[in-house]
């Protein structure tokens, strides 16, 4: 069987790890994770999991922002040297 070693199992995914380790698993491959945490409990993980997600949005929004801002300006400078 191979074996994925892992520091902490949010280096592999934020979020649904047991999804992963049964794909792996099916494909003979065991997951290893080196440095284990505390147990959390399901209401602590799902806000984490809820935050990582907004996160992950707003850095998206913030992104696409950014681009029309870089596009706006553009226009408006060729339609200034034209």
């Amino acid at each position: 069987m191979n074996v994925i070693v892992i520091s902490y199992k949010d280096r592999l995914t934020r979020f649904g790890f047991k999804y992963l380790e049964e794909f792996f698993s099916s494909h003979e491959v065991r997951i290893e994770v080196v440095f284990g945490k505390e147990p959390k409990d399901l209401q602590q993980e799902l806000i984490e999991d809820l935050i990582a997600i907004v996160t992950l949005f707003a850095g998206r929004l913030h992104e696409m922002r950014s681009h029309k801002k870089k596009v706006v300006e553009s226009i408006k400078r060729a339609i200034r040297d034209s």
